[in-house]
């Protein structure tokens, strides 16, 4: 192991994050910027014809074009281009992307490879992952920001195991975030409180006038200023958070996570894959078409529970704790 290596291990176990500076580069993070502008450009010719937007924005570039949109239909625009499924209501018929893209980027050879120095070689990709697009705050005006969809614009505090089920308590799961855009204090970048993970579990509140960690509860933050191609890699135990977009730009990134293979997830109902394995490279899924197939099946199952009134659980909070009074 190198000496930046271990440099970078010792900062992640010392204080529950570490900044891999350019670990991903244009040819990393291109395919996926056209994988998106096409799918923005499918799901706006779809809402134009449907008569739901007035204008279809074709001369504009991804960032602004999707600015555009979101000005017309708010928070709609988000759940076509996440890559899970929501922690709410789930139909049959609830949109996520499952593109060649994204799925190359959960398996970047690159990626793994940092991923292997916190967990070891056997990686299996959790499926708690999502893309952050963050519109500028002041268009948020026809924004539900009652909705879990508010994510895209500022992220409450919270430690990822606080929002995953019990049964991954010991698993060791690791956040992996990635710039697509510039994240700066202007446009809402991430935040978090070094050696929070040291603590153990924060509670997290649930509430109609309280999420998240509660404030009193909190340390002094520290900004991460990142640039594209710069990832991320949090403890489950870290806290952390993003502030407001108040730029005129929006802010895109992606939170993947891996765990070990064999442990636990956190939500058992959504499908992970095995992406790198030492020990048995066979088993390593390499077609994207079968992970897409993974959530449609997966999304037919949870549409089924849910019409039964037989809902998953996502978090374990109790909203009538005094902590979130």
């Amino acid at each position: 192991m190198t000496e930046n290596n271990n440099r970078n291990i010792n900062h992640f176990v010392e204080n529950g994050f570490v900044v891999l500076k350019g670990l991903l580069n244009k040819d990393d993070l291109n395919p996926v910027i056209d994988e998106y502008t096409i799918l923005l450009d499918q799901i706006v010719h779809k809402w134009f014809k449907e008569g739901k937007i007035k204008n279809l924005y074709a001369n504009q570039s991804f960032e602004d074009r999707l600015i555009s949109v979101s000005k017309e239909v708010g928070d709609d625009f988000y759940q076509p281009m996440d890559i899970s499924l929501p922690p709410k209501s789930i139909f049959a018929d609830t949109p996520m992307h499952c593109g060649q893209a994204i799925f190359n980027l959960l398996i970047n050879p690159k990626l793994l490879a940092a991923v292997e120095m916190f967990i070891g070689s056997e990686i299996y990709s959790n499926p708690v992952q999502h893309v952050r697009l963050k519109v500028p705050e002041k268009n948020l005006d026809n924004f539900d920001l009652t909705s879990s969809k508010a994510g895209i614009q500022q992220t409450y505090w919270h430690q990822d195991q606080g929002v995953i089920n019990k049964e991954a308590d010991n698993s060791n799961i690791l956040t992996v975030w990635i710039a697509m855009t510039e994240s700066t204090p202007e446009n809402g970048c991430l935040r978090v409180i070094p050696k929070s993970h040291k603590s153990g579990l924060t509670y997290h509140c649930f509430t109609k006038t309280n999420t998240g960690i509660p404030d009193n509860l909190l340390k002094e933050p520290l900004l991460l200023p990142m640039e594209p191609g710069d990832v991320l890699f949090l403890t489950k135990l870290t806290e952390h958070s993003s502030i407001p977009n108040k730029s005129d730009k929006i802010r895109w990134s992606f939170d993947l996570r891996y765990n070990p293979i064999g442990e636990p997830t956190g939500r058992d109902y959504f499908p992970g894959f095995v992406a790198k394995s030492s020990e048995n490279p066979e088993s390593e899924l390499k077609d994207y078409k079968i992970w897409e197939e993974s959530w449609k099946t997966a999304r037919k199952k949870v549409a089924k529970a849910y019409a039964s009134e037989s809902k998953p659980k996502f978090h374990r909070w109790d909203p009538n704790d005094p902590v979130c009074a």
